[in-house]
């Protein structure tokens, strides 16, 4: 079995967790490869031994039977586009904060063993497709595990916005934005918004308006067949940014309209350890109720 090994250096200093993990991996007789998740920041000094020989994601993952990362909810959602691409299964190891979407914590390195005789379970995970139109030009398309972002940025001014389902109108929004999230993402920003606790192995599309200047704004979970649609008005010269997991945002003008379905692709992640996803909640963010 191939393994490849991810880990955020900024994390995981001098992947010393990544490297425990490959001597217990090696020990259980996979073979393993490390990886950065992403290029470092130009001019920024890495905490790395002289005998580490690093390789690259994209050469290695197509020969990969299964995907490690070390680090955030973060550096999960960046590793997971290019594993979902090449269909590897993906299992997160937490060295940063909360770490939802983790598997293991640090110190949960032994249970990695039984990976390499095919002792885990992968769960399917939705995702969905964004694409940014501007009347009939494609400016930009991406896809995301947790949520598409629409917001108005720093500035102290108020977004406008009407959010459609199949071209139907479902509710105009005036506020700071909307967040447009599968299941997995309920538990991240839209959850921070009031939108609703999803569990992430089910289906659906959560729409959820942030900091909504009406009273009759509400977070919605609509069918994961429907196409939704987030249009802005006509005119309007106030420019909202789009951002996609977190990623780097793209600016949206007036009459742009981003379009979001689900994907025809979905994430593979990895279960090894027998919690449940109420046993996580409660573990990770400190409970459903007190």
């Amino acid at each position: 079995m191939k393994i490849v090994l991810s880990s955020n250096p900024y994390r995981d200093k001098g992947l010393r967790v990544a490297l425990e993990a490959r001597r217990v991996l090696e020990h259980a007789g996979a073979q393993t490869v490390l990886c950065l998740p992403f290029q470092p920041k130009k001019g920024d000094r890495l905490d790395l031994r002289r005998q580490i020989t690093l390789s690259t994601l994209n050469k290695e993952l197509p020969s990969a039977d299964l995907l490690i990362c070390f680090g955030g909810d973060g550096t999960i959602l960046h590793a997971a586009r290019d594993a979902t691409l090449h269909g590897v299964p993906i299992l997160g190891v937490n060295t940063g904060s909360v770490g939802f979407m983790a598997e293991l914590e640090r110190g949960e390195l032994p249970l990695l063993a039984p990976l390499v005789h095919g002792m885990y379970t992968v769960e399917e995970r939705m995702m969905l497709d964004v694409k940014v139109l501007r009347g009939d030009r494609l400016i930009c398309q991406d896809t995301a595990l947790n949520d598409a972002v629409i917001s108005k940025g720093s500035m102290a001014r108020v977004a406008e916005m009407e959010v459609l389902a199949d071209r139907v109108k479902v509710t105009a929004i005036t506020g700071d934005g909307v967040i447009v999230a599968t299941p997995t993402g309920s538990t991240a920003y839209s959850m921070s918004a009031g939108g609703p606790i999803v569990e992430p192995t089910s289906k659906g599309i959560i729409v959820t308006p942030v900091c909504a200047h009406q009273l009759i704004a509400r977070a919605m979970v609509l069918a994961p067949e429907r196409v939704v649609t987030v249009q802005l008005p006509r005119g309007n010269r106030k420019y909202l940014y789009l951002s996609v997991d977190g990623g780097k945002a793209v600016r949206l003008s007036g009459g742009d309209r981003v379009e979001i379905r689900r994907s025809d692709r979905s994430t593979q992640l990895v279960r090894l350890a027998d919690r449940s996803f109420y046993q996580v909640i409660n573990q990770k963010l400190g409970g459903l109720s007190q």
